[in-house]
């Protein structure tokens, strides 16, 4: 199975919980790669597919936020699908690893023990591409787990639920509580 088609196997089976932008979200990204075979590729100028994970610490009570270096914010693992990435949940766990330093994250299963994105978010980029299309995920680190600072982050930390909202946008503040919601 190519990669664009496990992307839309994900994304009919996402189940948003009667969330009417989430499936206003989700029928667009369909939509999208349907109409863009290359709507997984960063190369598409009309928006790509992009994977992310919330990493939550092994007691449910953190979740570790990047530094992005070129945005300058607060906000999860992730980025770019891979071409040698097998599927969504690969390439966001791939992007939790790399960005996080962290080996061993598991991703949370959301249904049927099976891991699946918790959340969708569209936002806006600098030209030559248009939109992000980002399939997001939650991940649990394991036991000791120690962050390091990648290439593309400034800084990497924890921060309690609470300081979530003080320090990231409403993006990342709406992960992290449907992320809380599934754990």
């Amino acid at each position: 199975m190519s990669l664009h088609d496990d992307a839309v196997a994900v994304l009919k089976g996402h189940d948003t919980g009667g969330d009417a932008q989430q499936e206003e979200l989700r029928l667009r990204y369909l939509d999208h790669l349907a109409a863009r075979p290359d709507g997984m590729w960063k190369a598409c100028g009309e928006g790509h597919l992009t994977a992310s994970a919330l990493i939550v610490d092994p007691g449910r009570e953190r979740v570790l936020l990047t530094l992005h270096r070129k945005l300058g914010m607060w906000l999860q693992m992730g980025g770019h699908c891979e071409p040698g990435d097998p599927s969504l949940a690969a390439a966001a766990l791939r992007e939790a690893t790399e960005e996080s330093g962290i080996p061993g994250l598991t991703l949370v299963a959301v249904r049927d023990g099976v891991p699946g994105p918790v959340r969708l978010d569209r936002h806006p980029i600098p030209a030559p591409c248009h939109w992000h299309l980002d399939v997001q995920y939650a991940a649990l680190a394991p036991a000791g787990a120690t962050a390091l600072v990648s290439d593309e982050s400034l800084d990497v930390r924890w921060f309690g639920y609470a300081e979530v909202a003080e320090v990231a946008d409403d993006s990342v503040v709406r992960l992290m509580e449907r992320a809380r919601a599934v754990l």
